[in-house]
């Protein structure tokens, strides 16, 4: 059913994104004074939106030129290289 996928969906951006760069950059964008908070908002709300347009239009692309299986083994050893590096360098 089409809410299943939304529920995994939802739940797993949202926390993926809890903490992120991006929820860092919109903190300090609102901490300062002469900023209004609603256009923050908006701003940070439509260019998170034009980010998930393109990716899901990249993974359409994508799923119809590339298995399923290849991609999955291909994000999951991005994700592990991204991880290690990340802990190298830190």
């Amino acid at each position: 059913m089409w809410y299943e996928v939304f529920l995994k969906v939802f739940l797993t951006i949202f926390l993926a994104e809890l903490g992120d760069k991006t929820q860092l950059a919109t903190l300090l964008f609102a901490a300062q004074k002469n900023a209004p908070r609603w256009v923050i908002f908006f701003a940070a709300s439509l260019a998170l939106i034009l980010a998930a347009g393109i990716g899901t239009l990249a993974g359409n692309f994508i799923a119809a030129h590339v298995s399923p299986r290849v991609l999955k083994f291909v994000a999951g050893a991005v994700f592990i290289i991204m991880g290690v590096y990340t802990l190298v360098h830190s």
